[in-house]
Parts: C-alpha cells; structure tokens; sequence
C-alpha cells in the first residue's frame, strides 16, 4: 500500500515506519521535527519536513491509500499550563487531515490515541467499554479526534482504527525514544545509569500495591508496531474501532529501577517524593478485543527485554 504517516520522525512513528518499509509498503512521512529527528527516518520512506495541517491537502491528492497519524502533542503538564497548544495542535489538526483525507478519497486510517482517553479506572485491566473520563487536556484531546473518527467514518465510509497505548518502552535498532522533555519512567532512569542525570524520585510509596509503588503496563514498541499493521489489514469501511493494545502484565515502578540496575550494572539512586495527584494506582490493559479481532498478541513482555532494548539504543 501507499501510506502516509503523520509524525513518522518520532518515537512510535519512527518504528512503524520502518516496519511498513520493511513489509514492502511505499510510505511517505511527514514531520514537522518539533520534537521528532530527520535521521530517524527509515532509509526507503520518502521524508516531507512540513507541519500537517498545511501539506495534508496537497499531499493526500497524490492518492495514498491509508494514514498512519501519530502527529500530535504529548506532554501532560504542559496540556494543563497551556491548552490551546492541544485543542489546536492535536484535535484541529486532526480535523483538517480528516478532511483532506475525505476530499481526497483516502479509505483508511489508523490513528495514535491513548489509554490517558480513561482518566482514573474504575477496574482493572481496563477494556474498551470502561468510561472515559480524562484527568488532563491531552487526555481530552485524543478522545476529541476518536469522537470525531467515528462521525466521519459513519458519514464518509471511512476504515477506521483507534489504537489507545498504555506506556511504551523499548527500542528497535535504531530507532527509539529521545524526547527533548523526557517524562516517562524507563528512559529517565536510563539516563541516570548513563551519567546525564544524578537520581531518579518516584512519585509516592504507600499505593495499595505489593511494594507500595504505581504499577503500569509496559508495551513493547515492536509490539505496538506490528499492531497498526494489522490494523490497516482489518479497518473496515464505515466502521471506527478501538483498541487497547497493552501486555496485560503490570510492573512496578519499584520493579522498574531493579530492572534497570540489573540491566545496566548501575547501582541507579532512587529516592521516594510525594505522590502527585492523579496518579492512578495500577494502570493495566485487557488487550483481548484486539488479540480476538486482528490476532494481534505482544511477544516481547519481558520486563529485562524491554529495559535491555531501551538501554542498548541508549548507549548509541
């Protein structure tokens, strides 16, 4: 197929892109490099370096047939200090590529949400039908765009796939996670074992927990990779699915840095700080629907694999 991928540059985006090119797909990425890097690119994708409001039009009328959109802002905090960045950034956006791809007749569409789409869960593991009620602005934002899939897909015939992650770790090759404002657990704790940060605070440690710290569901990058690629496979016309895509496992934040340490050989300072609010105490997907609906299943749930991955790219 001819795809078009939307943040391709980045960290997730950067990954499948280079698993479309190796499946044989012709893919096209744009970026804008606000936080994504031109050489995380995959040698064979074509690379557009523009923002995706503006070259959605010109470059859908080329004929794609499909988009991967992984475009968007991320960051929690800066969504609650200044949310007009996320309404614009991520849901205007997000309309505007819809309507270029309805103008043009692009049939499918798998797009990057967010398991923040489910606020603090009443149970876990969390399925699709759990409500929806986001603690923060990015949370908000990305339930927004599912919204507004489904009222296109209805209205225009559109093949949709929604794909909510939980936390991403891990690397493939090359190709792994460098933010800028760096925010999730594995890669700052690597960055202490790497000599660019002194210690790492973990947010609270009397959770009703077995250490008494956050657990979450870690996701393999690959693994999340070879789920959009099936999700192109299985969209179907005029329908608007969602997916929970987590390894159904969760790990401690505690588990987290013993991981690291054992990985990396650092002895890895940590030290307790007050929880912050809203943090949920355990956060794990139910992954079912999609294993169920597009035989999709994570290989790689290996906490050591995961971490050894991520701290390999690290070192590069």
């Amino acid at each position: 197929m001819k795809l078009l991928v939307t943040g391709g540059a980045g960290y997730v985006g950067s990954v499948c892109a280079a698993r479309l090119v190796e499946t044989g797909h012709r893919v096209t990425v744009v970026d804008d490099l606000s936080t994504g890097h031109a050489d995380a690119v995959p040698d064979g994708a074509r690379f557009v370096q523009a923002d995706i409001a503006e070259a959605a039009p010109g470059l859908l009328a080329e004929g794609f047939d499909g988009v991967l959109h992984f475009a968007a802002k991320s960051l929690v905090a800066e969504s609650m200090s200044d949310p007009a960045k996320y309404w614009q950034g991520n849901v205007l956006t997000s309309i505007g590529l819809l309507n270029a791809m309805r103008d043009h007749g692009t049939p499918r569409l798998v797009f990057s949400s967010t398991a923040a789409t489910y606020g603090e869960p009443d149970q876990v593991p969390i399925v699709e039908t759990a409500p929806t009620r986001p603690t923060n602005t990015y949370g908000a934002s990305k339930l927004a765009i599912d919204h507004a899939i489904t009222s296109y897909a209805k209205a225009h015939g559109l093949a949709a796939v929604s794909l909510r992650y939980f936390n991403v770790a891990g690397a493939y090759g090359p190709y792994g996670e460098r933010h800028t404002t760096e925010t999730h657990l594995i890669p700052i704790v690597l960055q202490v074992a790497a000599g660019t940060r002194e210690s790492i605070s973990l947010y609270g440690d009397d959770y009703p927990t077995p250490d008494g710290t956050c657990v979450r569901d870690y996701i393999h990058v690959l693994d999340l990779a070879e789920a959009h690629l099936l999700a192109l496979d299985h969209a179907t016309a005029g329908e608007h699915r969602v997916y929970n895509l987590g390894s159904g496992t969760g790990f401690s934040n505690l588990q987290v840095v013993q991981t690291c340490r054992e990985v990396t050989g650092h002895p890895i300072p940590a030290a307790f700080a007050p929880r912050r609010p809203g943090d949920p105490a355990t956060l794990v997907a139910s992954a079912a629907a999609a294993q169920e609906n597009m035989g999709w299943k994570p290989e790689r749930t290996d906490l050591h694999t995961i971490i050894t991955d991520a701290w390999n790219f690290t070192q590069r």
